[in-house]
């Protein structure tokens, strides 16, 4: 069983704030089980984006660990194209999280990046 996305999140945004990133949700989607994406805004007018993996991506042995991919090939892209990028997801599925990190250096605190 997976944990709750808004309690995924807000453990999330707790751990970047501890590592010292500014951390905040910009879209609240689904209680139970919305698809989280996360943007990290590199602060030089270029982020990253990180979305959910596709199934075949997760562990038989830990279903429940939710486990990511870049959502773009190249990374990091001009925060245009990430914004533009964002409004084609929700578009697709109004329910999505929208997590924005101010991290200079790129990191993204993420416990599990599918390369």
């Amino acid at each position: 069983m997976r944990l709750k996305s808004s309690i995924w999140v807000s453990a999330y945004i707790r751990r970047c704030m501890i590592e010292g990133a500014y951390a905040v949700v910009r879209r609240r989607g689904a209680e139970e089980a919305g698809a989280i994406f996360v943007k990290i805004d590199r602060l030089d007018g270029t982020a990253d984006l990180f979305g959910p993996a596709p199934q075949t991506e997760f562990d038989e042995a830990r279903p429940g660990d939710r486990a990511f991919i870049a959502c773009l090939r190249a990374q990091p892209r001009p925060d245009a194209e990430i914004e533009k990028y964002l409004s084609r997801q929700i578009e697709f599925d109004p329910d999505i999280w929208v997590v924005e990190v101010e991290d200079r250096a790129g990191r993204n605190f993420l416990d599990r990046v599918i390369a």
